[in-house]
């Protein structure tokens, strides 16, 4: 189960006070659950955070994706299916010319 967004305190320096830290004590700060928003000229550029909170955002991106997809495909589908027969010929393929085919390309790579 993922947590909550607020579980990641964060804190935000400037490139001059990230760069006082140090990459270790940033590297410190990560390790701890801190995440550090680095601003140049007040505009975030930058994040460290640690790879456990980095892998989190990975998953729940996956996630939003697949759910993206699922909801778009639910608002669009209309319920018609196409045979695959049907969709071999609209793209202009014979089937059995298809099936020799992949039987020669089969038998060429066990040669």
């Amino acid at each position: 189960m993922a947590m909550p967004a607020d579980a990641h305190p964060e804190r935000t320096l400037s490139v001059t006070a990230a760069t006082g830290r140090g990459v270790a004590g940033l590297v410190k700060d990560a390790e701890r659950g801190e995440d550090i928003i680095v601003e140049r000229h007040g505009r975030p550029v930058a994040a460290v955070v640690s790879v456990e909170h980095f892998e989190e955002i990975r998953r729940l991106r996956i996630d939003l994706m697949h759910a993206s997809l699922v909801l778009a495909r639910e608002l669009t589908d209309t319920g018609r299916r196409t045979e695959l027969d049907d969709a071999i010929t609209a793209l202009g393929f014979d089937r059995a010319e298809l099936e020799a085919e992949l039987e020669a390309d089969l038998a060429a790579s066990r040669e």
